[in-house]
């Protein structure tokens, strides 16, 4: 069995599938089945404009959201797929905050339910900073598939890595 890094913590039956789909050259079908098309969410401010309006269907009380940006530095291979910044700075004698969030620009052309899939988890940070059991419950509260949708990206990083692209 191959080792699949973006799968740890899996149990072996579903490595085992996993494994499979992939000796089978089948990993890219079962993929494209699910999600045949990349969404057109290009540009920043569309990412912006994106995120804003799940900011505002599930989190309006939330702090505001000043930039949402696709970064071409954010690494997928050290585990990050985007990040949260929440930056306080002084300025004369009021403090200015900060909510910035970066995308890994590998989702600008990737289906559209791994797009939303990051930005809930990223979005979730602003409410729970840590990974716990309210944090995920946030991130199903905004997308009830949020776990499937998790799993699914696994898959297409570990297409990406061993074939390359599918779409």
């Amino acid at each position: 069995m191959k080792h699949l890094p973006y799968l740890t913590g899996y149990s072996l039956q579903t490595l085992q599938q996993v494994d499979l789909l992939i000796n089978e050259q089948r990993l890219a079908d079962v993929l494209l089945k699910r999600y045949p098309h990349i969404h057109d969410i290009r540009t920043d401010n569309a990412l912006y404009a994106y995120t804003q309006s799940l900011k505002s269907a599930f989190m309006s009380k939330a702090q505001p959201l000043n930039r949402v940006t696709y970064d071409s530095k954010i690494k997928v291979i050290q585990h990050a797929l985007g990040q949260h910044h929440y930056i306080s700075r002084v300025q004369g004698n009021k403090l200015k905050t900060v909510n910035e969030i970066k995308i890994a620009s590998l989702f600008r052309t990737a289906p559209e339910a791994f797009l939303k899939m990051i930005v809930v988890h990223e979005l979730a940070h602003f409410k729970e900073k840590e990974h716990n059991k309210a944090f995920y419950q946030l991130c199903c509260h905004m997308e009830p598939h949020y776990h499937q949708y998790e799993f699914d990206l696994r898959l297409y990083l570990t297409q990406l890595e061993l074939f390359g692209d599918i779409y």
